[in-house]
């Protein structure tokens, strides 16, 4: 299937002392070529320069579902995508694959990877940490960069382009 739908926009601003995880939900939000309105992703910013390739970060409501199916309390927002997307599957996403949500216009650049980060969530911590990592590899969602700045609302259309 080549088209979805936004079931949640989630955005974290930057807070002190705190990792960006998880992030709340919104009803829309602005996407601009720095990432999502609202939200501050402290990986990008301080390890990556604001890497455009890292704009916005996406995941399916499928591999929420697994993740729930195999024992991981995980809720949209929680392993830090800024879009939970549904009617999507999340092996049909590849890299340079553009889509269309509300105005704007992202292009897909590669897999987020797990990170330490995801220990600050409340289910996981230390102690399940490392096979938390090891349950989510190749499951954490894809990275986007924006190729036109616009709004996206939630139930918004996500459809694929070219």
């Amino acid at each position: 299937m080549n088209s979805g739908k936004i079931l949640q926009i989630s955005v974290k601003p930057s807070t002190p002392g705190e990792h960006g995880l998880p992030k709340m939900s919104v009803s829309s939000a602005e996407i601009h070529y720095g990432g999502v309105d609202g939200d501050y992703n402290n990986f990008r910013q301080e390890k990556k320069s604001g890497e455009p390739d890292m704009a916005v970060m996406l995941i399916t409501q499928g591999i929420l579902d697994d993740l729930n199916r195999e024992g991981w309390p995980v809720e949209s927002g929680d392993l830090g995508e800024n879009l939970t997307l549904s009617d999507l599957s999340y092996i049909s996403i590849e890299p340079e694959q553009k889509f269309r949500m509300g105005t704007a216009l992202i292009q897909i650049s590669f897999k987020c990877e797990p990170c330490t980060y995801l220990y600050s969530l409340p289910y996981i911590g230390d102690e399940k940490g490392p096979e938390f990592i090891k349950t989510v590899k190749d499951r954490r969602g894809w990275y986007a960069r924006v190729l036109e700045e616009g709004v996206v609302s939630t139930g918004d259309i996500i459809k694929l382009e070219g």
